[in-house]
């Protein structure tokens, strides 16, 4: 189990990160982008961030390009706003987890349709 500050900070991250990317990365780019979870390593050093992309493939393509290519200057800035001995040092990854969801729930409805009545 996490302890308070690993999630404090996990939280603190995650909403950091997501006014950054509000603000650097331009919508008409790079479609929607949104911040969903923040996996830290135990000692703080490094942060997987897990971004949804809302938009066609090749807006997520473009988006998360274009996360990557900014990475530095995002971890800069996040670095600046948040107050810790070591500014983690970000990765990202898309997070299809939305997608997964939608998936399985358009599977049980067909199931549930293909059920006589009772």
């Amino acid at each position: 189990m996490q302890s308070l500050r690993h999630q404090r900070v996990r939280e603190l991250l995650k909403r950091k990160i997501g006014e950054v990317i509000r603000r650097e990365i331009p919508v008409a780019e790079a479609a929607l982008i949104t911040v969903t979870d923040v996996g830290l390593s135990g000692d703080l050093k490094s942060a997987t961030v897990f971004v949804g992309i809302i938009g066609n493939a090749d807006q997520q393509r473009k988006g998360i390009e274009s996360l990557k290519k900014e990475r530095l200057r995002i971890q800069g800035l996040v670095g600046r706003a948040v107050v810790l001995k070591y500014t983690p040092r970000l990765r990202f990854a898309l997070d299809d987890s939305v997608e997964r969801g939608n998936r399985v729930l358009a599977i049980i409805e067909e199931i549930e349709r293909s059920l006589p009545p009772s």
